[in-house]
Parts: C-alpha cells; sequence; structure tokens
C-alpha cells in the first residue's frame, strides 16, 4: 500500500498532533475546577509526567487519547489502513508504556487514574467520578 501522504507532509501533519492541553485534557480540568480542587500539571518528576496530580492526595491522572492508548472502545479499536503494521507496534508500544509507567507510580504509593476520551463526553458522569477519585483515600 502507498501512504496518503509523502513523508516531509506526514511528518508535519503528525507534529501538529497536540501531547498536552488537548480538549480532552480541558474538559478534565475545568470539572476539577468546577468542584473547587487545586492540581499540578505535567509533573517532570513523576514517572510518565501525568496529566493531572493532586499532590496532597497522591493522586496522577492520565487523559488518554482512546485511538492513541489502545483502548477497547469503537475509536481505539480502530486500525488505520494505511500503514497496519507500524500503527499497530505504535499503539502496541505506546500500551506497554503506560503499563509500566502505573507499575512505577504505584510503586511510589501513587493512586493512578486514566480518564478515557470516551468517556469524558457525559460531564455529569465525569463528575461523578471525578467526586469519587477525590473521595478516595488519601496518604
Amino acid at each position: 500500500m502507498t501512504d496518503v501522504y509523502p513523508p516531509e507532509k506526514r511528518s508535519a501533519v503528525m507534529r501538529r498532533v497536540k501531547g498536552r492541553d488537548t480538549t480532552p485534557e480541558m474538559k478534565v480540568r475545568k470539572a476539577l475546577t468546577r468542584l473547587g480542587t487545586r492540581y499540578r500539571l505535567h509533573r517532570k518528576d513523576l514517572p510518565g509526567n501525568p496529566d493531572i496530580v493532586l499532590p496532597g492526595r497522591r493522586l496522577a491522572l492520565f487523559v488518554h487519547g482512546c485511538f492513541w492508548h489502545g483502548h477497547d472502545c469503537a475509536r481505539g479499536a480502530r486500525v488505520p489502513k494505511q500503514n497496519r503494521d507500524y500503527w499497530i507496534a505504535k499503539v502496541a508500544r505506546n500500551v506497554a508504556r503506560d503499563e509500566r509507567t502505573r507499575a512505577e507510580l504505584a510503586a511510589q504509593d501513587w493512586r493512578v487514574e486514566t480518564l478515557w476520551e470516551c468517556e469524558l463526553k457525559d460531564p455529569a458522569a465525569l463528575e461523578a467520578r471525578l467526586r469519587r477519585l477525590l473521595a478516595g483515600p488519601a496518604p
């Protein structure tokens, strides 16, 4: 199969894919702010640089895109027709890295939660889940 874009164009397209301040991440941040919760962003001193960190609760939140992190929903199960082998390997590496990161954070006594992009469509459900997480055990 041929690529849709030449390598230079594909590289430019991929460069524009954001890794932080994404729409799903902003939804979670706004919900936490509505709940009156203070948080830190992208702590570089923690494994995996969690998207949102609540240090007092030792809670690390990752906001994952379903496609990029291989979620078991319809969007996460989708594999592009072009360059299939590359994408299957890419998502598998992301999933393995996510598992390693969770284990490293748990070893440092952090609670780790993943919020999936597909779960953020219902604001009431998101807020209820965040309330449960915030009410969870603090260190």
